[in-house]
């Protein structure tokens, strides 16, 4: 995937993508020196994952023009229409947010009941939480300005909402592997995981802004979401 001399440029030139990179071998840092619970990581990903669905909720919001191609509502092609650009965010918004709405109640429960193998006190936890969550959010920011002129090609709206899904499902594959062997064999196991989680976090934002970058005039295939809000 990044063979060519202009993959190698791309990759040297992004400044978001080592700034991402930089985040996520701080956090590992941050791990390992202060002996974190698997909740305090499982929260700091939490945090990073509801950032990368704000800015793209920001992003949806934010499209001069854009196109509709194989988005359907109610069955219905749409139209790229200042109506369907603020349904499609606001649905992006509610299905994202119910997902990490539930993601919300197992971290909660797991604090409460000792799921992730002791009872901890929440903000005990959050001390812990707080800073690399920071520190994701920022570079989140940053990469969202960095981005913005240069993903300047037209997109199918619709693909555009199903991005995050893309960014973040490898990511929390990884986190939950490493947690259920970390449950068995101890956090011994985490640091390897927490590098596979970065390695996997930095592939898939190059994999999203080379998408973006291709533009979306044309519809992704099975990336393009159908929209059933009924």
């Amino acid at each position: 995937m990044f063979g060519n001399n202009q993959s190698r440029r791309y990759l040297s030139g992004d400044l978001s993508l080592w700034l991402l990179v930089f985040s996520n071998f701080a956090t590992i840092f941050l791990a390992i020196t202060q002996d974190w619970s698997l909740v305090s990581i499982m929260w700091v990903y939490w945090f990073q994952s509801v950032t990368i669905g704000l800015f793209n909720f920001i992003r949806i919001l934010g499209l001069k023009e854009f196109s509709t191609d194989g988005l359907k509502i109610n069955g219905q092609q749409t139209q790229p229409t200042k109506r369907t650009q603020l349904f499609t965010a606001f649905f992006f918004l509610c299905h994202y947010g119910f997902f990490h709405l539930v993601y919300l109640i197992f971290l909660l429960a797991g604090l409460s009941d000792g799921t992730f193998g002791e009872k901890i006190d929440l903000a005990e936890n959050m001390e812990f939480v707080f800073f690399p969550s920071l520190l994701f959010f920022t570079n989140h920011l940053f990469s969202f300005i960095y981005n913005k002129q240069r993903d300047t090609k037209k997109q199918n709206i619709g693909t555009v909402m199903f991005y995050p899904y893309l960014r973040i499902i490898p990511m929390h594959l990884t986190i939950i592997l490493g947690f259920s062997l970390g449950l068995s064999l101890g956090n011994i196991v985490l640091p390897f995981f927490l590098i596979l989680k970065t390695f996997s976090d930095a592939i898939m934002h190059t994999i999203e802004h080379r998408l973006i970058r291709k533009g979306g005039g044309q519809s992704h295939g099975s990336l393009t979401p159908i929209i059933h809000p009924d």
